[in-house]
C-alpha cells in the first residue's frame, strides 16, 4: 500500500509559515512534505509530486542572492502554486515582472475575486470583500503571456492570478494563516479541484502501510526502542510492537535529567499498562559526569545524543544480535535541523543532530513524516490510553536544556521542585490540558532579594507556558493572573535558593519553545 502515492511538494523559501502550509494540507487528509527551494528537477520527478507550492518568503525576487528554484519546474507538467514571494518567483521567471511597491500590504487586507473557478471555486465574487493576510513589500507589475488576473486587493493589482492554459496559479496573500477566513477553500481548491488528489492520508492508512514496511524492514531482526515515556516514544513502541511483537525490546534511560519521581511512574505505566518488554538503565552518573562543566547549549544536545546512543548500543550488545534502533523522531525535529539555504539550523535536535556518523545500530523512526497532533492522533488509534497520549512535552534531554548554564546536582533539584510546583498548580486550576507546554527554567544568574529583614542573593526561575498545534509555531498562553502569582508565590516559599519568578511573554517565531 503506497500512502505516498499522491503528495504536495512545498519548496521552502524561507518563510516563517512554510510548516504551516504543510499542515493546512494534511488536514485535508492529503499527504505534503517540505523541501529546500534549490531541490533538483530529478528529485522532483523522483517524488512524483501531484502539485507543487512555493512559499513565501523573506527576499525580494529581483535581490542578487534571492533564493530560485529551478525554472524547468514549470515544464514537468505539474500544477503549481505560488503563495506570495512563491507567485512573485513564478511570474519573474515566465517572463513577468515584479517591483518595489509603492504601498507595502501588511496585515489584514480585502479581497475582491473576479473568477470563480480554479482557487475561488464557491466563493462569493463581484463587490463582495474576503478578509485575507497580506505580508510583502513588492507586488507583480506585469504578468507573464498567457496569466490573468482572478482577483485584487486595494494595493495589489494582480492578488491573485492563473495561466489561461496550464495550472499555474498564484496569490499575493498567504493562504494556510489563520486570518485569511478563505484560506482552507483555496487550498482545498489547488488539492482537489486543480490537482485532482483525494483524500487518502489517514492515521488508519498509516498504520497499515508502516506495519508492513516495518515487517520487511526487519524481517526476522530484532529491534530496541528508545522510550522515554513522552507521546513520540510510546506510540514509536506501541507501532513497532504491532509490527513485530516481542522482537521489539524498549530501553528506559534514567538520565539523571528527568523530573521528580517521573522515571518510577513511566515504569510502572508500560509495565502495568502496555505488554511492552521494557528495560531500564540508570545513568545519571554518566550523564552528569558528561555534563560537568559544559556551559554552551549545543555541546550539551549532542554530548546528551551520544551517550543515549552509547549506552543503547551497550544494551544491545548484551541482548545480542540487535540490528536496529527505533526512536520517536518527528517531522518537526527533520525540519528544525535543516536549514533551507543548508545554513546553520534552528537547532540540533538530540534525535536528528546528536547522532554519531558511525553508528553500529541501522535507525528506525516510524514518525518522522508526523506533526505533533498526527501522532497524537495515531496512538488514540492504535489504543494506548489517553494518559499517554496527551501529556505535554518532555524534550529528550530532559531537565539539561531548562538549566542555562553547568547541570550540577543542586541546581537540578532546584529546578526539579519549582517544576514540580508548575505542574501542580496548572493541574489543579484546569489549565494543564489547556496548553501545548507548560514548564520552568532555571536562569543562569542571581538576584538581589528580601527575605524577611535580610537581604538575599540567589537564583531567578523563568515560567513558560505556551500554545500551539504542531511544534512548529507559538504562542504564549494567556495564563490567569491568579494563577502566575500563585505559581511565584510558592515557588520563592518553597524553593530554597529562588527569590525571584519571571514569565516568559515569547512567541515563536521570533523565540523558541524550550529555552536551549
Amino acid at each position: 500500500m503506497d500512502i505516498h502515492s499522491e503528495k504536495i511538494l512545498i519548496l521552502d523559501f524561507g518563510s516563517q509559515t512554510t510548516q504551516l502550509i504543510a499542515r493546512r494540507i494534511r488536514e485535508q487528509k492529503v499527504y505534503s512534505e517540505i523541501h529546500p527551494f534549490n531541490i533538483s528537477l530529478d528529485k522532483i520527478r523522483e517524488l512524483k509530486p501531484s502539485g507543487i507550492v512555493l512559499s513565501g518568503g523573506p527576499c525580494s525576487v529581483y535581490d542578487t542572492d534571492a533564493p530560485h528554484s529551478d525554472p524547468g519546474l514549470f515544464e514537468l507538467g505539474v500544477p503549481v502554486l505560488g503563495i506570495c514571494y512563491g507567485a512573485q518567483l513564478m511570474v519573474q521567471q515566465l517572463g513577468g515582472k515584479v517591483e518595489r511597491a509603492e504601498k507595502r500590504e501588511f496585515g489584514k487586507a480585502d479581497l475582491s475575486v473576479n473568477y470563480t473557478e480554479g482557487l475561488f471555486a464557491g466563493l462569493e465574487t463581484g463587490n463582495f470583500h474576503h478578509q485575507v493576510w497580506m505580508s510583502h513589500g513588492d507586488r507583480i507589475e506585469q504578468l507573464p503571456e498567457g496569466f490573468s488576473v482572478t482577483a485584487v486587493s486595494a494595493h495589489s493589482p494582480y492578488a491573485a492570478i492563473r495561466h489561461t492554459d496550464n495550472a499555474f496559479v498564484g496569490v499575493q496573500f498567504h493562504p494556510e494563516v489563520a486570518h485569511t477566513l478563505i484560506g482552507n477553500d483555496v487550498l482545498r481548491n489547488f488539492i482537489f479541484g486543480i490537482c485532482g488528489c483525494s483524500p487518502s492520508w489517514t492515521m488508519h492508512s498509516f498504520i497499515e502501510a508502516n506495519v508492513q514496511a516495518i515487517r520487511e524492514k526487519v524481517g526476522n531482526g530484532k529491534v530496541i526502542c528508545a522510550l522515554s515515556g513522552g507521546v513520540d516514544s510510546s506510540v514509536t513502541a506501541a507501532i513497532i510492537h504491532r509490527a513485530i511483537g516481542d522482537q521489539l525490546t524498549c530501553i528506559y534511560v534514567n538520565n539523571g535529567l528527568m523530573r521528580t519521581n517521573e522515571s518510577e511512574s513511566i515504569l510502572r505505566f508500560f509495565r502495568q499498562k502496555t505488554k511492552l518488554n521494557v528495560i531500564d538503565v540508570d545513568a545519571t552518573e554518566f550523564f552528569l559526569g558528561e555534563l560537568a562543566g559544559v556551559l554552551d547549549p549545543e555541546v550539551k544536545r549532542k554530548r546528551i545524543g551520544l551517550g543515549f546512543i552509547k549506552i543503547f548500543e551497550e544494551e544491545a550488545h548484551k541482548i545480542g544480535e540487535v540490528q536496529y534502533l527505533a526512536q520517536g523522531t518527528l517531522y518537526p525535529d527533520v525540519i528544525e535541523s535543516v536549514s533551507f539555504r543548508g545554513e546553520a539550523p534552528i537547532k540540533s535536535h538530540h534525535n536528528v543532530g546528536g547522532l554519531p556518523d558511525v553508528m553500529k545500530l541501522d535507525l528506525i523512526e516510524p514518525l518522522r513524516e508526523l506533526f505533533k497532533d498526527e501522532v497524537r492522533e495515531l496512538g488514540l488509534e492504535l489504543g494506548l490510553p489517553e494518559e499517554a497520549i496527551y501529556r505535554q512535552p518532555f524534550p529528550g534531554p530532559g531537565l539539561g536544556i531548562r538549566i542555562m548554564g553547568e547541570v550540577t546536582r543542586e541546581r537540578l533539584e532546584i529546578l526539579r521542585q519549582a517544576d514540580v510546583i508548575v505542574l501542580e498548580e496548572m493541574r489543579k486550576a484546569g489549565w494543564y490540558r489547556k496548553v501545548w507546554q507548560s514548564f520552568a527554567v532555571l536562569l543562569p544568574i542571581q538576584t538581589v532579594g528580601v527575605m524577611g529583614d535580610g537581604r538575599t542573593y540567589e537564583h531567578v526561575i523563568a515560567l513558560r507556558a505556551v500554545d500551539s498545534r504542531d511544534a512548529m509555531t507559538a504562542d504564549w498562553s494567556r495564563l490567569p493572573y491568579d494563577l502566575l502569582g500563585t505559581i511565584s508565590s510558592r515557588i520563592i516559599n518553597e524553593v530554597r535558593g529562588v527569590n525571584r519568578v519571571c514569565y516568559d511573554i515569547s512567541s515563536k517565531p521570533p523565540a523558541t519553545i524550550e529555552w536551549e
